[in-house]
């Protein structure tokens, strides 16, 4: 029976120890690919800082001027822009996005008030089963990411909001806030929420031919940049989630293979132990 039972015990240690040669080169790989994307993010703000405040400014200088993108749409559904990971093995990850866009989905009064733009198979997969009006997916398009691609895309989020297709755009990622902090976000993307707190420069800029024709012009790119942002973004956040679980099951296969060796020293000393007496036993009964 003990040798049996330290046969069983073998077999589980190896198998544990093939796990944790699988989730340590899982963590190696998301560390690569985390610092990578951390430097992609970081180029990318400036770009979109900048737009961002001219846009401010236009608006705090020229309030009154007209343009689709500062008020809501009277008809159209609700457009999300849901983004998520493309892959699994990354602790609650995913599950912190879809929780944020189920509480606004609530509150526009159901799926049948909303469309969605689903980026990362897995939101794909998450609305597909749910039944969503789904006009565009784009599932594993996060990693190789580039800012041409995201134009495309917000090129038609725009033209479908200036027909009056959707009434609203907001956008739902995560951020990545540290190597062990990422955290679901949500913004509205149109119409476009203005900073008060930015402040007009004392040189007043002309804007040709006109504030409003400037600001019409820079809104594509805005939504370029915040999207192309939230994917990156979002695509560190998933490396540093899933560096983080593949090194919580590397520590707990290690402390399993400890309490799996003890196991099997224990019952290869009952075994010594059982042999010994046997011998003593029958040198005994010899007698």
């Amino acid at each position: 029976m003990a040798a049996g039972n330290m046969k069983d015990i073998k077999r589980r240690i190896k198998s544990v120890e093939s796990t944790m040669q699988i989730t340590k080169a899982m963590e190696l790989v998301a560390s690569s690919k985390l610092r990578k994307a951390t430097e992609k993010a970081d180029k990318v703000r400036p770009y979109f800082d900048a737009l961002y405040g001219t846009m401010c400014e236009i608006q705090a200088e020229n309030p009154k001027f007209l343009s689709p993108f500062k008020s809501k749409g009277e008809k159209g559904k609700a457009l999300l822009i849901v983004i998520a990971g493309d892959r699994g093995l990354a602790g609650g990850f995913n599950a912190g996005i879809f929780k944020a866009a189920a509480a606004r989905i609530e509150e526009l009064g159901g799926k049948d008030n909303v469309e969605i733009l689903a980026i990362g198979k897995k939101s794909v997969e998450y609305f597909e089963k749910r039944d969503y009006t789904m006009p565009w997916a784009y599932p594993g398009i996060a990693e190789g990411m580039k800012i041409s691609r995201a134009q495309l895309i917000a090129d038609e989020i725009v033209t479908g909001y200036e027909k009056g297709k959707f009434s609203s755009v907001d956008i739902f990622y995560t951020r990545y806030v540290s190597p062990i902090t990422q955290e679901p976000v949500q913004k509205a993307v149109l119409p476009v929420e203005f900073d008060e707190s930015i402040k007009v420069p004392k040189a007043i800029p002309i804007y040709e031919p006109s504030a409003g024709e400037v600001f019409n012009s820079i809104v594509p790119k805005y939504v370029t940049g915040m999207l192309f942002g939230a994917v990156v973004d979002s695509f560190a956040a998933e490396q540093a989630s899933r560096r983080n679980a593949m090194e919580n099951a590397s520590d707990n296969a290690s402390e399993m293979i400890n309490n799996l060796s003890l196991s099997y020293n224990k019952a290869r000393q009952a075994a010594i132990t059982q042999e010994l007496t046997e011998i003593v036993g029958g040198a005994s009964a010899g007698e």
